[in-house]
């Protein structure tokens, strides 16, 4: 059986073969043994896993290799290692990083995360393994911590509603931008931008405006909005509060001047401010936008961290991401869902009002339950601490005779050392701290959380100023910016849950509301929900890694470092490609981040009118929302019957558009989940034209160690490493979306102005290496995975997708195979005959699998009326058949719906799924019995997770937007 994972067996560090009782990590991580690959080939009809690659991959481009070699692409990479080695490699790496003392701040600020937040959030599978909550009924867990975000922002911004989270606060402020252009209308297309904002987020609204045609305007708008020479207008003003230098100023008169000019203002706020200061939506702001990273979330190296975005009611359908809201179920019982789902990409594509893929739910997560545990009083007493230690460092310079610039500050104080700056930052750094150098004649220290009496006396020390005793330190005179007189966090969910007992109560009663995959296989097609190892997940919260600020000095970073560097290498490798950027810190970011690196390259020729993005029809919409927000026009291809990319009509679109043609967007395999045998001749016909290949990296699970994107035809490709790199899902973020690029277009990665290592342009995420804090994860699986691993891992998640295929065609058509009817890792099964014979909607299918035990696969995606199945290689087959057994079971069902058995509006299917609390009554009126509503197969099936709702009213809930907690009685 060659290159199975019996390969991989001898494959250790040392190339020592192991004891046959010895598990390599490849064994922990593949589900199916080598006998049980043998029953996953003997049923698809092949004698090996190389004869499957052979069947269902084009020969053309299929990288052989023979059971003694590397595939091409991986000989790079060192041999597999055990979890322990990778772990003491990586604690090396991490010893050699500095953690100091970080008063940088500029949007990143130490922050003491509650260790019963830690064990139980961040360090827990029931909550890092989730998915996006598209199946609401068994997400109620994560919807209700979602909505207590959601409350978190309204409440301490004063603004009506607030989505579930945005990427980073460059990312929220580049949203808040886009969303005041459309809610303004017209023909507007002038933002004005106050000078006092964070880098990042300039480099970002301005990466973001230039292909959008928006005309940004810097100034200092303590005075107002300017004029504009040529009469135009601004749709919009954004500001910060406080200011990247740390003053804090009142913007009611720039509001109102603002909205007198028919324009929209944008503020971005620090919640931790908040809880003193006037919030935006009591000035009269429309929009807020920042990050909740210092309510418990370390800095990581940049991230992940949860922004956020909350505007008046009135814009709450031009709100872009996703936006938990308030229904009611069957029973007439309140429960959480996504709402507004149709402004999602994979329905209006290009017309979105953003890319979706804008979410950070694990550390919002994270942010909100930092919140409740600590509650109004807690917030306002960490904010008065830093306040008060920041008071302390400008009191202490100004006794010194040294200016302190701004009077009015939260945290962040900034001095004037004419020509001493460079010295005093070099002073701070031999005390173990690190400030700002803002030039050669200002510095400024931020406080935060973490911040200690020993820091504020070592900073001021840096500057040549002994503190005084406290007894006798004069109080810094200047004006007090607590003004805020509002109440805020005042529902339940903030007021309850103070001691560790009640907070770990509370957690532990969401988990059990949700399915993740601590308690079940998750089929999703499209999204590869596979095996996140404990060994890969342990090193991100080690403080070597979790605690370093974005701009620290490269050399307290060389460890991390290091593995971007490590990961740079290896994932070009694997790709083909010749450079990555690892900034992009979601798929939706990397697509973008690839498209503009197209544009760039265009523009660099002189061939700026080229703007058509031909995308098929069968494409993820994630291509299309992405290539309008880099200003391209985007033109459908069709497909043929079976699926693939119909390569007349693209030739044709071709020949229509070729001066103009800019890119070509394809998936690859297909997002029907067959591998197209056409794709070398659809890559020539638009390079013929002088066309990019844009080749989407979302199904690369298929293709590692088989076939190189980089090398069959395309110039770039977004990875998603929360899918083929075990980064976890999270509940729908993290991610992390690398660009790889072949060498012409590496000039264009993403840059970043505080970054002296990249260029300047593109900068696509707030901080230079996006979500760092968690590549270690993607780097301990290469490294425990090694050559021979990952080519078994893409093997046997193809043998189990055609495994499954072959096991459910007879019930559910498979929808598309490829030439010799192999499907790639993913299948599709058709409910429309179906459901026209029979009434049984995928809706349905998807529901009752919940009363077996299993979340639902994809619905309805790429093709209406189907369900798109993936089982990833982490599968046993003994799970494996447990999906195929229920779906064999629920096509019995409907069976008895299509004979006339069960009533169409009355059977188990159109019930499900079935709670407990449906059960317990006293006359059962259905025609199906209470045990074939909760124990379809026999209650030792498999371990029952019952579903805290019904199914859910979605109707009911847009109609009736309710988007933060709702009273307690609601539930009564």
């Amino acid at each position: 059986m060659s290159d199975a994972k019996s390969d991989a067996k001898s494959d250790s560090r040392s190339g020592a073969p192991k004891e046959p009782s010895e598990l390599s990590f490849v064994d922990r991580h593949i589900g199916p043994d080598e006998s049980a690959i043998a029953t996953l080939l003997s049923t698809i009809g092949v004698e090996t896993l190389d004869e499957l690659a052979a069947k269902a991959l084009p020969a053309g481009i299929l990288d052989p290799a023979a059971a003694d070699a590397v595939a091409p692409g991986l000989e790079h990479l060192p041999p597999a290692a055990t979890e322990t080695e990778a772990l003491a490699e990586l604690r090396a790496l991490a010893d050699s990083n500095t953690v100091a003392v970080s008063m940088i701040g500029q949007g990143y600020f130490d922050t003491l995360t509650p260790p019963a937040l830690r064990r139980n959030i961040l360090e827990n599978p029931a909550w890092y393994t989730a998915y996006t909550p598209y199946q609401p009924e068994i997400s109620q867990g994560r919807l209700e911590a979602l909505l207590n975000f959601q409350t978190m922002v309204t409440d301490l911004t004063a603004l009506e509603v607030a989505n579930a989270s945005m990427l980073d606060e460059g990312t929220a402020a580049a949203e808040a931008m886009t969303l005041m252009q459309r809610a303004v209308r017209g023909s507007r297309n002038h933002l004005a931008v106050d000078t006092d904002i964070y880098a990042q987020t300039a480099a970002v609204l301005a990466t973001r405006a230039a292909p959008l045609g928006i005309e940004i305007v810097t100034a200092d708008l303590r005075n107002g909005l300017p004029d504009l020479p040529d009469g135009g207008e601004f749709f919009g003003v954004i500001a910060q509060l406080p200011g990247a230098s740390g003053r804090v100023n009142d913007w009611t008169t720039l509001v109102t001047q603002a909205h007198e000019r028919g324009a929209l203002v944008a503020i971005g706020a620090d919640l931790l401010a908040l809880t003193l200061i006037t919030p935006p939506g009591e000035i009269g702001a429309d929009v807020a936008f920042g990050s909740t990273q210092r309510f418990g979330v370390p800095m990581g190296f940049g991230g992940p961290h949860a922004g956020y975005l909350s505007v008046h009611s009135k814009h709450a359908r031009q709100l872009p991401g996703r936006l938990v809201g308030v229904s009611k179920d069957a029973d007439g019982s309140p429960a959480y869902r996504l709402a507004l789902q149709t402004r999602e990409q994979h329905i209006r594509r290009d017309k979105a009002t953003s890319n979706i893929c804008t979410a950070q739910v694990l550390l919002a997560v994270m942010a909100a339950m930092y919140a409740s545990y600590h509650g109004a009083d807690g917030l306002r007493a960490i904010a008065k601490r830093v306040h008060r230690h920041a008071q302390t460092v400008a009191a202490e310079l100004v006794a010194a005779g040294i200016e302190v610039v701004h009077d009015s500050f939260f945290d962040t104080v900034l001095s004037h050392v004419p020509g001493r700056a460079r010295e005093v930052q070099a002073a701070a750094k031999q005390r173990g701290i690190n400030v700002w150098l803002v030039d050669d004649d200002h510095v400024s220290v931020s406080c935060d959380e973490a911040t200690t009496q020993e820091h504020l006396t070592a900073v001021l020390e840096s500057f040549s100023v002994t503190a005084t005793d406290s007894t006798n330190r004069a109080a810094f005179t200047g004006p007090d910016i607590a003004t805020r007189t509002s109440e805020f966090l005042t529902h339940p969910a903030f007021t309850r849950y103070r001691t560790e007992t009640e907070m770990m109560r509370y957690l532990r009663s969401l988990a059990d509301k949700d399915i993740a995959l601590d308690r079940s296989m998750i089929p999703l097609g499209s999204c590869t929900m596979k095996l996140n190892a404990a060994a890969e997940m342990e090193p991100i919260t080690w403080p070597e890694f979790a605690r370093q600020h974005p701009f620290a000095p490269a050399a307290d970073t060389p460890g991390l470092r290091r593995v971007i560097a490590d990961l740079q290498t290896w994932l070009a490798g694997i790709t083909g490609y010749d450079a990555v950027s690892l900034q992009p810190n979601a798929g939706s970011q990397g697509e973008y981040a690839g498209l503009l690196a197209i544009q760039a390259y265009h523009g660099a020729r002189g061939d700026s009118g080229r703007d058509v993005c031909l995308i098929p029809s069968s494409a993820h919409g994630t291509n299309a929302a992405s290539a309008a927000l880099a200003g391209m026009k985007v033109v459908v291809v069709g497909c043929r019957a079976n699926g693939d990319v119909d390569l007349d009509d693209l030739r044709a679109k071709v020949a229509a558009h070729q001066d103009q043609l800019s890119a070509l967007m394809i998936t690859y395999p297909s997002t029907h989940g067959v591998y197209e045998h056409d794709v070398a001749d659809i890559c020539a016909a638009v390079h013929d034209a002088g066309g990019q290949v844009y080749v989407d990296g979302a199904n690369l699970n298929a293709l590692v160690g088989l076939a190189r994107p980089g090398r069959f035809g395309g110039d770039v490709s977004h990875l998603n490493l929360h899918k083929t790199f075990c980064i976890p899902h999270g509940g729908g973020g993290p991610g992390v979306g690398p660009v790889a690029v072949r060498d012409h277009l590496a000039p264009y990665l993403p840059g970043h102005p505080l970054a002296a290592e990249l260029p300047d342009e593109h900068t696509v995420s707030a901080a230079p290496y996006g979500s760092a804090s968690i590549l270690p994860i993607t780097w301990a699986y290469i490294r425990m995975m090694g050559a021979r691993g990952l080519r078994s891992a893409s093997l046997v998640a193809i043998a189990s997708a055609n495994y499954i295929a072959r096991r459910l065609d007879e019930y559910y058509p498979v929808l598309y195979t490829g030439e010799n009817g192999m499907v790639a890792h993913e299948c599709i099964l058709d409910l429309r005959a179906i459901t026209k014979a029979t009434g049984v909607t995928v809706d349905d299918v998807a529901k009752r699998l919940t009363d077996y035990g299993f979340h639902a696969p994809t619905m309805s995606f790429p093709v209406a009326g189907t369900l798109m199945v993936e089982p990833t290689e982490s599968e046993s087959l003994t799970e494996v058949d447990a999906f195929c057994d229920a779906m064999i079971a629920i096509r019995a069902e409907i069976d008895q719906v299509g004979s006339g058995a069960w009533p169409a509006d009355d059977n188990p299917l159109r019930g499900a799924p079935h709670t407990a609390q449906c059960l317990l009554v006293t006359e059962w009126s259905h025609p199906y019995t209470r045990e074939q509503a909760a124990y379809p197969l026999g209650p030792s099936f498999r371990p029952k997770v019952w579903p805290p709702v019904r199914r859910i009213d979605g109707a009911y809930g847009d109609r009736n937007l309710v988007c933060s907690c709702p009273p307690v009685e609601a539930f009564a």
